[in-house]
């Protein structure tokens, strides 16, 4: 698991990258809340929106995850774990008035940054995070 990448990955930065270009600055692998130990991908601090760019494996896609055949018992419970994160980061997030924007890695990005604009110019809402 040494060569799965946390940050940087390529949805990440197809994602930052449009987002860039429409002028937006962000931080990136940065804490939303500083008592709260999860990182969001992408910050908009001023703004209070934290993007997660969510793997479909680890973060179980109901278009695209498949359970694992060897270990099942393992990985399923490491996945269920992750998704329990998730939520409860987002409720975290959400009591302290962040918008939060989950995207899967297999979404468009340009209609992933488009969302993320709106969110953080004000023009609209967050859509709610997937569900998890």
């Amino acid at each position: 698991m040494r060569a799965n990448k946390s940050r940087d990955t390529n949805p990440e930065r197809r994602l930052r990258s449009l987002l860039h270009k429409r002028g937006l600055r962000y931080r990136v692998g940065a804490r939303p809340l500083r008592d709260l130990r999860r990182t969001a991908d992408i910050v908009f601090p001023a703004a209070r929106v934290a993007v997660f760019v969510d793997g479909c494996y680890w973060h179980g896609c109901p278009d695209h995850y498949r359970p694992a055949r060897i270990n099942d018992r393992f990985w399923r419970e490491k996945i269920e774990g992750n998704r329990a994160r998730d939520w409860e980061t987002n409720r975290l997030l959400a009591d302290a008035g962040w918008s939060v924007i989950r995207v899967w890695e297999h979404e468009d990005p340009e209609a992933a940054a488009e969302q993320v604009e709106g969110a953080v110019r004000g023009t609209t809402p967050a859509r709610q995070p997937h569900p998890v």
